[in-house]
């Protein structure tokens, strides 16, 4: 039977330690800076293979941890603030972007009405706020799209194939 290299004993450890880093990196913020040998036990650590490590090594190993848990946290908190502001756009503050929501609307279209709530497929709900009228129309799930307005805070949706335009206001 071949000898087995020193470093076996390491990619024979791989698999708990890629555990060990999945949970570092899903550590709360206080625990970041934390050493990873703090943040397990002294079982968990022996467990991992990272008894092996010499000092330097596990310096290094703790560096990198550190700096793809600061990587990935700036990552989740630029990704929720963006899906924050998609989510609230329409809604009384101003929205930064002058992007239009596109959507489908859920159900039939049958023309505007003031107070009419119009339920889009992306499950934001708009109801109207001024009178205007498209009558005869009979749509199923027509594209929407909701524009802000130049000045102020209004939206406009208007229907997919029509210039008709009604004023609303995000109620979800």
């Amino acid at each position: 039977m071949p000898a087995i290299a020193p470093t076996a004993p390491r990619r024979l450890a791989a698999a708990p330690l890629l555990l060990a880093l999945a949970t570092c990196l899903a550590a709360p913020a206080a625990l970041a800076q934390q050493k990873i040998e703090q943040q397990m036990s002294a079982e968990q650590f022996k467990n991992a293979g990272l008894t092996k490590l010499s000092d330097q090594e596990l310096a290094n190993l703790n560096a990198w941890l550190n700096r793809t848990l600061d990587a990935e946290t700036s990552k989740a908190a630029v990704k929720a603030k963006e899906e924050t502001a998609h989510e609230r756009r329409g809604f009384f503050e101003r929205s930064a972007s002058k992007e239009p929501v596109v959507a489908r609307m859920s159900g039939r279209f049958e023309g505007f009405q003031r107070g009419m709530t119009f339920v889009l497929d992306n499950g934001q709900e708009w109801r109207q706020d001024d009178n205007a009228d498209l009558p005869g129309v009979n749509l199923d799930s027509p594209e929407v799209r909701i524009t802000p307005s130049i000045i102020g805070n209004a939206w406009y949706l208007s229907v997919q194939g029509y210039n008709t335009r009604a004023k609303v206001v995000r109620v979800k």
